[in-house]
């Protein structure tokens, strides 16, 4: 077995109100976005970086970075690319998210059906939580996202 933790965070950005609030995949309904070249789903990129913690191979960085500017914003993306290097078998993925906003909780569910989807594993082995850390950080006062992700695999 080995296990993984991978981190990511994007600062909010309430001024570009085309952009879309993405998160696990899931579009939020919110009038703010993430600061990034990419959707900037701080989930699957946190993801992302956990699986590369397993495959030694970094996707966020020069390999998406060379995606975005062909095209391919989508995070994804960059998780099915990560993806790619694992050879083990996925047991268990643990997200841990905090910021103010947007609240997290009620869309829990659809952000575990779809990351098990992109995963090929059962729901119930895609554990998501969320907390405002009290307000103790610049996530927790509403200024950005920050994911961490621990994946275990056999």
């Amino acid at each position: 077995m080995k296990v993984s933790i991978g981190q990511d965070s994007h600062k909010i950005d309430y001024e570009n109100k085309e952009k879309k609030l993405i998160l696990g995949g899931i579009e939020f309904e919110e009038d703010f976005s993430l600061l990034a070249n990419s959707d900037g789903d701080v989930v699957l990129h946190a993801l992302t970086n956990a699986i590369s913690g397993i495959t030694c191979k970094n996707i966020l960085g020069n390999i998406s970075d060379e995606m975005c500017r062909s095209g391919k914003k989508d995070s994804e993306e960059y998780l099915k690319e990560a993806l790619k290097y694992l050879k083990e078998k996925i047991a268990h993925v643990s997200i841990s998210i905090e910021c103010q906003i947007p609240k997290i909780n009620p869309k829990v569910e659809e952000m575990r059906k779809h990351i098990a989807d992109i995963l090929q594993i059962q729901e119930n082995n895609v554990g998501i939580t969320a907390t405002t850390g009290e307000g103790l950080t610049e996530f927790g006062k509403g200024n950005g996202i920050s994911v961490f992700a621990c994946i275990t695999v056999e």
